[in-house]
């Protein structure tokens, strides 16, 4: 164990040493950060983790940005006006310049926009008439022309957006990096799918620049963009992440100076807490992402579509303990959940109480009861004609060791609590875990959701028929109504009926055992004494760096 950590903090000393002499002001001047887990691409019309989210959005910005407190402030654009009737929006683009010179123009917006419509991936849909509205975005999606996707540049700084329906959260959803912009021409200079595979082939308008990337590295590195138009705020030179997916090694390479910020999980918590050094650098930042296990509903899948059947899924849900979960393999902070919408999210206009605030609601379906569990069995092996079933798990064994450990500890208490149930892990690189999940290429999936704004919708529009792409093959023509109803329809500009009606979309959701929620994320961090200004998020990212500084 001695030969493993010394090698351990020798790669780790020569990541972060580098080549040549620093002076004192350049080496004070950059920041090391840990990444849990690998950045899956860098084009924002394939991304759909927070980790490439977060590093998109530090070297692009969108025409709006969050601040410290999560609200959304003007960015790219410096001023806006709404209609009347909260359909069309018109946004003033500041003076801004891509890092090759070229200026920030609408026409960005425009080709950004319908080329993420028109390749219709995995986030497409949040253009749609589940989420944001743009006028004709489901069309697009569909294979129309995006020329008819309600978004025109009236001149180079000048947005005009339309939307089908008035959307209360429109102006947060601006500072999702799905939503910004690309430079055309540099686009189309690039190789065929060569978009964000690298330094060179990716353009920034932010406050960093990419100097070092290769889709999977472990090893990501920016320098400060001096073209940036916000830039005499930015006052870091560097930005240096590296992903480190074990925990120890986390927590090592901070001890000994080689990361400024490290995410800590588990039982290292209790250890740092009671280090009268290491607690001064400790906090904890609530979160908002579910984690959740998803049932592959497909009829073609394994066991001929065994999971299509609801008391299979009622079964399994209720076998598992989310509470040792949280105990004994997440995060001590983690909060084990018992909804399909996190704890302490979205907050109601009207009372100010969370929309999940109630974690007893739904305890005749969702909640750990043993013989409850094996009852929806027993129902399952008759509906089925089977007597036993082999179901597997994929998860992404580069996610961290909490991903790894509670996907054991499920397949543990599943076994043990329902005989006849086996479950087969199948840990998998993250890229190649995603694929699955695109290509219905598993049983049961430990996977989560973090939230895009501010509001339960960004959860429950996930399992509407034309919802995300990745979402269990479920479909309730009940649900979807609601769901239109809430975003288009009826109840659009009634706010309490609007807010009571999510509850009944998310109570068929449960009802039919969808997913299986396990709880609501926390993060735990080591932040070295000399940064501040570091930013945390509980929607779009977790973490905003271009006001960060280090002493």
């Amino acid at each position: 164990m001695k030969k493993i950590l010394v090698l351990t903090l020798l790669i780790l000393t020569a990541i972060f040493t580098g080549c040549g002499d620093e002076s004192a002001t350049e080496k004070n001047s950059n920041l090391k950060v840990m990444l849990g887990s690998n950045v899956v691409s860098l084009d924002s019309a394939q991304v759909v983790d927070l980790v490439s989210f977060e590093v998109i959005a530090d070297c692009i910005d969108g025409l709006m940005q969050l601040d410290k407190n999560g609200k959304a402030v003007p960015a790219l654009a410096s001023s806006f006006e709404v209609s009347d009737d909260g359909k069309t929006y018109t946004f003033h683009l500041r003076d801004a310049k891509w890092a090759n010179g070229d200026d920030v123009t609408a026409e960005d917006f425009v080709f950004a926009w319908r080329r993420l419509c028109q390749k219709a991936g995995e986030y497409s849909y949040i253009f749609g008439n589940t989420v944001a509205c743009i006028k004709n975005a489901d069309a697009v999606i569909k294979g129309a022309d995006p020329e008819i996707l309600g978004v025109t540049a009236e001149n180079s700084k000048t947005l005009l957006v339309k939307l089908d329906a008035p959307v209360p959260f429109f102006l947060s959803l601006m500072a999702l990096p799905t939503f910004y912009p690309i430079n055309e021409k540099f686009y189309n200079s690039l190789e065929i799918d060569s978009y964000g595979t690298s330094p060179e082939t990716f353009l920034s308008n932010g406050a960093f620049v990419l100097t070092e990337y290769l889709p999977g590295a472990a090893d990501i590195q920016l320098k400060k963009n001096d073209t940036y138009w916000n830039a005499e705020k930015v006052s870091l030179n560097n930005l240096n992440y590296q992903v480190v997916s074990s925990s120890d090694n986390a927590l090592t390479a901070f001890k000994n100076g080689m990361l400024d910020l490290v995410e800590i999980t588990g039982n290292q918590i209790q250890q740092i807490q009671s280090d009268p050094e290491l607690s001064k650098n400790f906090s904890i930042h609530s979160g908002a992402s579910l984690q959740y296990l998803s049932f592959n509903q497909d009829a073609k899948n394994h066991h001929a579509g065994a999971l299509a059947n609801k008391n299979l899924r009622l079964a399994i849900s209720n076998a598992i303990d989310r509470e040792s979960l949280v105990n004994n393999y997440a995060m001590k902070n983690a909060i084990a959940t018992y909804t399909a919408i996190p704890v302490d999210f979205a907050p109601s206009f009207i009372t100010d109480k969370f929309f999940a605030e109630n974690q007893k609601q739904f305890a005749d379906v969702v909640g750990f009861d043993v013989e409850k569990a094996r009852k929806f069995l027993e129902t399952a092996k008759s509906e089925l004609g089977k007597d036993n079933f082999d179901l597997n798990i994929i998860y992404a064994n580069d996610s961290g060791e909490t991903v790894v450990k509670v996907a054991q500890a499920i397949k543990s208490q599943v076994e043990e609590n329902l005989p006849d149930v086996k479950i087969t892990l199948q840990p998998m690189p993250k890229a190649e875990y995603l694929s699955n999940l695109d290509s219905n290429n598993y049983d049961l999936a430990l996977t989560y959701w973090a939230p895009d704004y501010n509001d339960p919708m960004t959860f429950l529009n996930l399992w509407t028929t034309d919802g995300c792409k990745s979402s269990e093959n479920w479909s309730n023509a009940e649900y979807d109504k609601i769901i239109k109803d809430c975003t288009t329809g009826a109840y659009v500009n009634n706010y309490n009926a609007r807010w009571a009606a999510m509850y009944d979309a998310e109570k068929i959701l449960l009802d039919n055992a969808v997913i299986a929620p396990l709880y609501t994320n926390a993060s735990a961090n080591l932040i070295s004494s000399n940064v501040s200004g570091i930013e945390f998020h509980s929607v779009a990212f977790k973490r905003v760096f271009k006001y960060a500084k280090v002493k």
